[in-house]
């Protein structure tokens, strides 16, 4: 069986664009794998919401990494977490490459922002960056932790989300590629893809380069191929879906006081049990356990 680093490893070099899908827990990354898709999104943002805290490192890394332990167990495709600054320094990063080759994980997306960070995508908040000789010893600590040759790891560009100019995005590419990230995150949250081609414009096919369009979302798919993008992430709709399907069933559920007019609506608890794999425990207790008549004789 391939391993998951060298599958993501080789979607971030098949020449074509590839895409990850956002996932939050063991059941959504599930969900994404029989979807097709052939890698997953380790969602900050949606880790943080599922445990109903804000994406500004409230939950600890250890708990994150128990959630990413989780869905590494239920899917057989690679994850990547979104690890925000690292949560620390560069001994932080090494601590978490260590921990993330042991449950599985095949890349981990760090950023140059300052730890706490604020999510990206918040208006009227500051977005402090990361001087660039610090956070390229982030990036050279946890390369030089990596036990696996195929394990990734992606810096993460936020200098268009904190207001500076593509020389400065540039700047921070070039000192990162040369500390040995294996790919690159570029981020905007402009409502048009125009800072990342002009980005992609200038950098072209250096390394690999990683996208999240949740604000330009508009622009279609054929331009970030066409501009070399190596990977596109679909960082966060898994999660506002579930949120909106929540919110609707709770609301009609207390209006109606009933279960009669949504149990239509919704997935039967079969549909639960089928995600859960509940068939591979009743094949494992048929072969371990004894037989249910033995159990029953000895009991009388």
């Amino acid at each position: 069986m391939i391993k998951k680093t060298s599958q993501f490893k080789a979607l971030l070099h098949s020449g074509e664009t590839q895409f990850l899908m956002e996932a939050h827990n063991g059941l959504s990354a599930r969900i994404v794998e029989e979807a097709g898709f052939k890698g997953i999104w380790g969602s900050g943002l949606g880790i943080s919401a599922a445990m109903g805290v804000r994406d500004n490192n409230e939950a600890s890394w250890t708990q994150v990494l128990e959630v990413i332990e989780f869905m590494s167990d239920a899917t057989r495709i690679p994850i990547m977490l979104d690890g925000d600054t690292g949560y620390g320094n560069f001994n932080n990063v090494r601590r978490l490459v260590r921990k993330l080759e042991q449950r599985g994980i095949a890349a981990v997306c760090i950023e140059d922002k300052l730890f706490p960070k604020n999510n990206s995508l918040l208006d009227n908040v500051r977005q402090p960056l990361e001087a660039i000789d610090v956070f390229v010893g982030k990036i050279k600590a946890a390369k030089d932790t990596q036990q696996d040759k195929d394990f990734c790891v992606v810096a993460r560009i936020e200098a268009f989300i904190a207001g500076w100019d593509l020389d400065e995005a540039l700047r921070r590419a070039q000192a990162y590629h040369a500390a040995g990230a294996d790919a690159l995150l570029i981020h905007s949250k402009r409502s048009s893809a125009e800072e990342i081609l002009a980005f992609m414009q200038t950098w072209k096919n250096t390394c690999p380069v990683v996208i999240v369009p949740t604000t330009y979302y508009q622009t279609p798919t054929q331009v970030f191929q066409q501009a070399g993008i190596s990977l596109v992430i679909w960082g966060n709709q898994l999660l506002r879906a579930s949120v909106a399907a929540m919110q609707k069933t709770a609301d009609q559920i207390h209006e109606q006081q009933s279960l009669h007019g949504i149990e239509t609506q919704i997935i039967p608890v079969k549909e639960v049990f089928r995600l859960q794999d509940c068939d591979e425990l009743r094949r494992a207790e048929g072969k371990y356990l004894p037989p249910m008549r033995a159990l029953d004789a000895a009991a009388e």
